[in-house]
Formats: C-alpha cells, sequence, structure tokens
C-alpha cells in the first residue's frame, strides 16, 4: 500500500518563490491522487503490489497490459514528486563535492548548467519535468520528460529535477514558465542533488 509522503518542511516553507497555496494543492491533491490511483491499479494483483514504485517502473515488462499505462502514470508520478520534494529546501546551498566537478567537467561551469538546463525545461511541449540524470554509461545528461515518465524507465538515475506541468506553478505565476524556473533556482537543495549523485556512482 503506498502512502503519500510527508514534505521535508512547511507548505510556505519555500515562500516567495514557491507559494503556499500552490505547495498545499501539487502535495496534498496532486501527489496524494498519484498515490491513491496508483492503489487501485495494483488492487487485483497483489505480487506487483509489494514493489516499490521504483521497482514497478525498473521492471515494466512484469506488468500486465491492462494496467501498464496507469502504473506509468502513478507510480511516475508518485515517484517524481517524493523526489522533487526532496530536491528543494528552503536553505539552498551551492552546488560542491563530486557534483561541481562533474558538472563543471561536462557543462563548462555551474552558470552555463543552469543556462541549459532552464532552456531544456522551457522546450517541454505541455506538461512534463526535465532532469539531470546520470545515465547507465555513467555520464551526466539532459533529459526531457513528457507527462509523468520517469528517467527511471531508461535506467537512468535523476539527480536534480523540475516540475513544469502548470499545477506546479499556475497561481503564482499563470503562465510564465520562465518566471516560475528562475524562482525554482532559490530553493534548489543541492545538498541533495550531491547526495544523489555520489549514491548513483556507486
Amino acid at each position: 500500500m503506498f502512502t503519500l509522503p510527508d514534505l521535508p518542511y512547511k507548505y510556505n516553507a519555500l515562500e516567495p518563490y514557491i507559494d503556499e497555496a500552490t505547495m498545499k494543492i501539487h502535495h496534498g491533491k496532486h501527489h496524494a491522487a498519484y498515490v491513491d490511483n496508483l492503489n487501485k491499479a495494483l488492487e487485483s494483483n497483489s505480487q506487483l503490489a509489494g514493489n516499490s514504485a521504483t521497482q514497478l517502473l525498473q521492471n515494466l515488462a512484469r506488468v500486465p497490459d491492462p494496467i501498464k499505462q496507469a502504473v506509468i502514470n502513478h507510480a511516475g508520478g508518485h515517484t517524481n514528486h517524493s523526489f522533487f520534494w526532496e530536491i528543494m529546501s528552503p536553505k539552498s546551498n551551492p552546488p560542491g563535492g563530486k557534483l561541481l566537478e562533474a558538472l563543471n567537467s561536462t557543462f563548462g561551469n555551474v552558470d552555463k548548467f543552469k543556462e541549459e538546463f532552464t532552456n531544456k525545461a522551457m522546450s517541454v511541449f505541455g506538461s512534463g519535468w526535465t532532469f539531470l540524470i546520470l545515465t547507465h554509461d555513467g555520464k551526466l545528461a539532459l533529459k526531457r520528460q513528457s507527462f509523468q515518465n520517469s528517467p527511471i524507465m531508461q535506467g537512468n538515475i535523476p539527480i536534480l529535477g523540475v516540475d513544469v506541468w502548470e499545477h506546479a506553478y499556475y497561481l503564482k505565476y499563470q503562465n510564465r514558465r520562465a518566471d516560475y524556473i528562475a524562482a525554482w533556482w532559490h530553493v534548489v537543495n543541492w545538498k541533495q542533488a550531491e547526495q544523489n549523485f555520489n549514491e548513483a556512482l556507486k
């Protein structure tokens, strides 16, 4: 049985960059709906219900066709959002350690990385995500994902990611996705991103 994880901070903790009203709806309504619908999709399959959302996405060939798209949608939504809450923090900090070295090596410097990441996020058509991933061959790359598709489905490991579904920003920023992404950089939890990267290297 999947459950909605608590936020690691209060709903208003990311103000003024991410507003309280959006966080309450995004976490308490949208994420909760992915959890509920994932549980419903697995009601008739007790064997699959014992898997984590990550395991489900890593082994989609074992998921019966009648529920496969529901599992992709809702396990993806649950996994992506659980990741997203952790990658933000009211106490943002600059990147460091091996992640900083890898960003500089791959993109030139952190500012160039942020520019490329922002451009990738702006280029998502409709609803989706942009991730910084570690590929299965050990390289950093940027990846767009439509809807709630997860990088995990292709064997990649998410290091950092931004939700660009309109429900993530429309109350405060309306159609100004660029303003939302610019604000989001102020609450990026680089310590968590560095931890994600270090664990991915193991």
